[in-house]
């Protein structure tokens, strides 16, 4: 169920595609709405913001997480391309933001991704621990304020050196 700041940012962005849209028509009477990689990257910016995923997100998701490259810089600066393809990618400062905070997290910052990073040697016994510090791009990502992924934030439970760990809110 869509909380109400999802409802909200939905229909801003909504909006403000339909305004672009709209400009577009006015300036070519033959342009057509969005469409190909150009709607799904705006799909997909729509899509990630909010903390759920609805089926209609499914082929937006779907190609945006289907953009892998050799390094894990290339596929980020891949997928940035990608989402840059929406015409409300590169408005303003504050989209530009919205659209880092995604390709930084999304996908990275669960509680999995985190459990499967960010493993810090123990000392003295020769383990590893799962430290505890959640990763600056990922407080970025959860602290946007376009982002309404506040609610999915992982929490770490226990003491790293005792086997602490993050887990989803949901499995609390």
């Amino acid at each position: 169920m869509a909380t109400p700041r999802t409802k909200t940012l939905l229909t801003a962005l909504a909006l403000a595609l339909c305004g672009i849209a709209q400009a577009q028509a006015e300036q070519s009477p033959d342009m057509e709405l969005l469409r190909g990689d150009t709607r799904l990257a705006c799909e997909a910016i729509l899509c990630l913001s909010t903390g759920e995923r609805p089926s209609e997100c499914q082929p937006a998701i779907r190609r945006y997480f289907s953009i892998v490259r050799r390094t894990l810089g290339k596929t980020l600066g891949a997928r940035r391309d990608f989402l840059n393809q929406c015409p409300t990618a590169k408005e303003d400062g504050y989209t530009r933001q919205l659209v880092d905070a995604l390709v930084d997290g999304s996908g990275r910052c669960d509680a999995a991704a985190l459990n499967g990073r960010g493993w810090i040697p123990a000392r003295g016994d020769n383990g590893y621990y799962i430290s505890n510090a959640m990763p600056a791009s990922c407080q970025a990502y959860y602290g946007n304020t376009g982002l309404d992924v506040g609610s999915a934030r992982p929490v770490y439970v226990g003491k790293p050196e005792l086997g602490g760990r993050w887990v989803d809110p949901a499995n609390r």
